[in-house]
């Protein structure tokens, strides 16, 4: 069982907190200030909190890709008239209402080709705010549940569909962490075959990027999947995102942290990102360029409550701690495999007891 721990038996990494003088993550940490927000024509969206990546904006027309299973999308309209609103990487049995001030504006289901993606259909009142709130019926039910964690696809995109279908023979999981490397190059083409291929899915996957997006250029993860920093709560559960690509956190991002911190003491924790701070292994390269910045992170996240983390970068499964804070890293998406581990391609389920327990995370092996 996990439980929240006494804080003062976390701060056990106290260490000297300088910070790395290159911010090779900056430009990235900016963009996602910027994720969510969009203009055309007379009309412009913005996402709350940024947790969504708007992929097509035109008049009467907007696609996004959720990054959380609730979303608040605020669509204003200076000339009003009919929208088509498509949101992909969606709950399936999430629904999507709409308010301009106090007025109900009616909203019509008009497509569902896949289990994580509806289009919809309203008017917009002309110059007025309307409010699109997507919202699954579970969003703040306080019982047990489960969700997935991979990471490490790469260059086996082709096979991820027996993956994905191990997965959706899973019972229960209400959806999936993905924490990097979901690509080889992070290409355009890359991007958009990785969500492709998730559409089989039957439920979302929340990511944040790997060393691997970074291989053709770092702003294009952000137009395909949005933000690569951010957080959102479900069930009891505070999940924070980070984007540690780069083996480092932007300082901007230890801006933001403190908050969402403080945010998650009184939840159920989980924080994920793609390069653990500390190396559990040893065997590779897999952890932040700085160890004094590592334990900086280490000892927000003890001090901050933090019940559980998940990293990926290293192709294989393995539980240990960080500074007290349970830790595992799943990189078991198909990427080339750790040798002679016996462990292979993989996932894990998480089981959560609330109030503020896991019971359970467990391997899933695939071959």
């Amino acid at each position: 069982m996990i439980t929240k721990r006494p804080l003062q038996l976390l701060l056990a990494l106290a260490a000297p907190l300088a910070l790395s003088c290159l911010d090779v993550a900056e430009g990235r940490a900016r963009r996602d200030l910027e994720v969510g927000q969009g203009s055309a024509g007379q009309a412009r969206v913005v996402v709350d909190e940024g947790l969504a990546a708007i992929r097509r904006l035109a008049p009467g027309e907007l696609s996004i890709w959720a990054s959380a299973p609730a979303l608040s999308i605020r669509l204003t309209d200076a000339a009003g008239g009919p929208w088509t609103v498509t949101i992909e990487n969606l709950l399936a049995d999430a629904e999507l209402s709409a308010r301009a001030g106090d007025e109900r504006v009616p909203v019509e289901l008009v497509e569902a080709p896949f289990p994580t993606q509806r289009t919809f259909r309203l008017s917009a009142p002309p110059g007025a705010e309307v409010v699109l709130s997507v919202r699954p019926p579970d969003a703040a039910r306080i019982e047990p549940w489960r969700f997935a964690v991979y990471a490490d696809v790469q260059e086996d995109i082709d096979r991820v569909q027996d993956i994905y279908a191990k997965m959706n023979e899973t019972e229960g999981i209400r959806f999936a962490l993905i924490s990097g490397d979901l690509t080889s190059r992070g290409s355009p083409e890359q991007l958009e075959r990785f969500q492709r291929e998730m559409k089989t899915l039957a439920f979302p996957c929340y990511a944040t990027l790997g060393n691997h997006e970074l291989g053709t250029r770092d702003d294009l993860y952000h137009e395909w999947f949005g933000r690569g920093n951010f957080r959102f709560v479900f069930r009891g559960v505070q999940f924070t995102m980070l984007d540690s690509a780069s083996a480092t956190l932007d300082p901007l991002v230890y801006e933001w942290l403190p908050g969402w911190l403080a945010e998650g003491q009184d939840l159920l924790h989980v924080v994920t990102m793609h390069l653990a701070p500390l190396d559990p292994v040893g065997t590779r390269n897999g952890a932040f360029a700085s160890r004094a910045e590592a334990n900086k992170l280490l000892t927000l996240l003890a001090g901050g409550r933090v019940d559980l983390t998940f990293y990926g970068h290293i192709h294989s499964f393995y539980a240990f701690e960080n500074a007290g804070i349970p830790a595992y890293i799943s990189g078991g998406g198909g990427a080339i495999p750790e040798r002679l581990d016996g462990i292979g391609r993989h996932f894990v389920t998480v089981d959560v007891e609330p109030p503020g327990t896991v019971a359970q995370v467990a391997v899933v092996r695939v071959d």
